[in-house]
C-alpha cells in the first residue's frame, strides 16, 4: 500500500450550507474544491473532521464501523467550533452513498477504506474573526488504506513531554485541524532529537495523550486510561477497546495518573503501552523517552494484551467475530 491516506477515490460527496439551508448532496471531483482566498476557514481555523473505516468481509459484503459514534462527534465538534448545525442523518446517508459508489474499491483485510468527513467555514468575510462563518461545506473523501504506521504493530518510542500540551485545555474534544498543527513542531523536534515515534503530552505531569492517538497501560489484567474530559480527543477507538477490554473481563480504570505512576508500572516485567486510534487500531509502545533517559515497557516489544485486544477489534470489524455491540453498519449494493 502506499503511504496512509495519500491515495483517494477520484470522487467525494459534498453538501453546502448557505442562507440557513442545507443543499442537497452532490458527487463531484475530490482533487479541488472551490473556495473564496477569504473564506472563514483559511484564515479563522472554522474546520472539523472525521475518520472511520469501512471494511470488506470474506463474501464481499462492506461494512461501516461505528459511524454512529463519529457523526455524534462530528456534530459536536461542528457545535463547539460554532459551524453551521451538522443534520447527522444527511451526513450519514453521504457517508453510506460515497461508500457504496466505491465499494468494490475497498480494500480486504488488512487493508480497509478510510472515510474523512470534513466540514469547514467559507464564508469571505476576513472581518469576522470573532464571529461564526454563516455559510459552511460538508464533505467526505474515501482513501484506501494500510497500516498507519509503516511498521504495523512494532513497538514505537514515545517521548514524554510535561512542558506543553496538544492543544488548548479547552479545545481537546474537538476532532479540529488546528489542534494537530499546535502538535507538529514538537513532534518533529522529537523525531530530530530522540529518534520518537510521537509525544504522550503529560502537562504538569499529568499523563494525557500523542499527537494523534489517545494512550493506554496495560498491567496484567487492568487498563488505565485518563478519564474523559475536555481536554484531550474522546476517541471512537478508544471506547471500543475498552469495551472489548470489559467483555474479556479485563478491568478498566478510567483515571488521572502521573509521569511517576506510569515509569513505575512500565518497569514492571508484564506492563504493556498502547496508542488506540481510528488509523493507528492498537499500536504497541516499546519505550518511553524522559529527562533524556529511556525506558523500556515491559519487555520492550508488542505485548500479548495488546495484540489480542487490537486482533479482537479487527475481527468484529472484519467480520470473523460476532457484532455483539452493533457497531456495523452494512453497506447495500
Amino acid at each position: 500500500m502506499a503511504a496512509f491516506g495519500t491515495v483517494f477515490m477520484p470522487q467525494m460527496i459534498q453538501a453546502r450550507f448557505t442562507d440557513n439551508a442545507w443543499s442537497e448532496s452532490s458527487v463531484v471531483p475530490s482533487d479541488k474544491i472551490e473556495l473564496h482566498a477569504g473564506a472563514h476557514v483559511l484564515h479563522y481555523s472554522s474546520t472539523c473532521f472525521e475518520g472511520l473505516k469501512a471494511f470488506r468481509h470474506e463474501d464481499g459484503s462492506v461494512y461501516i464501523f461505528r459511524m454512529d459514534a463519529n457523526i455524534a462527534r462530528m456534530k459536536q465538534s461542528s457545535h463547539l467550533l460554532s459551524l453551521p448545525e451538522v443534520d447527522g442523518a444527511m451526513l450519514e446517508k453521504m457517508i453510506i452513498d460515497i461508500v457504496r459508489q466505491y465499494a468494490d474499491e475497498t480494500p480486504l483485510p488488512p487493508g480497509s477504506m478510510y472515510i474523512r468527513p470534513t466540514h469547514i467555514g467559507t464564508e469571505a468575510a476576513i472581518g469576522k474573526a470573532a464571529v461564526p462563518s454563516l455559510s459552511s461545506l460538508l464533505y467526505v473523501l474515501l482513501s484506501p488504506v494500510g497500516d498507519y504506521f509503516a511498521g504495523g504493530a512494532t513497538a514505537l518510542r514515545v517521548l514524554l513531554e510535561e512542558d506543553g500540551m496538544r492543544c488548548a485545555p479547552h479545545m481537546g474534544m474537538i476532532k479540529s485541524g488546528g489542534n494537530y498543527a499546535s502538535a507538529l513542531a514538537p513532534i518533529t523536534a522529537a523525531r530530530l532529537q530522540h529518534q520518537a515515534d510521537q509525544i504522550l503530552f503529560c502537562p504538569g505531569g499529568d499523563v494525557q495523550e500523542t499527537g494523534a492517538a489517545n494512550f493506554i497501560l496495560i498491567d496484567g489484567n487492568e487498563i488505565i486510561t485518563k478519564a474523559l474530559d475536555s481536554t484531550f480527543l474522546h476517541g471512537v477507538t478508544r471506547s471500543s477497546i475498552l469495551t472489548i477490554a470489559k467483555d474479556l473481563g479485563m478491568t478498566v480504570s478510567e483515571r488521572n495518573f502521573t509521569v511517576t505512576e506510569l515509569l513505575e508500572r512500565a518497569a514492571k516485567p508484564g506492563t504493556e503501552a498502547a496508542l488506540s486510534g481510528t488509523a493507528a487500531v492498537l499500536t504497541p509502545v516499546g519505550t518511553f523517552i524522559h529527562n533524556d533517559k529511556e525506558y523500556k515497557v515491559g519487555s520492550g516489544e508488542a505485548g500479548p494484551t495488546t495484540m489480542r485486544l487490537r486482533q479482537a477489534l479487527n475481527d468484529i470489524q472484519w467480520g470473523k467475530a460476532p457484532d455483539p455491540h452493533g457497531w456495523l453498519t452494512k453497506i447495500d449494493v
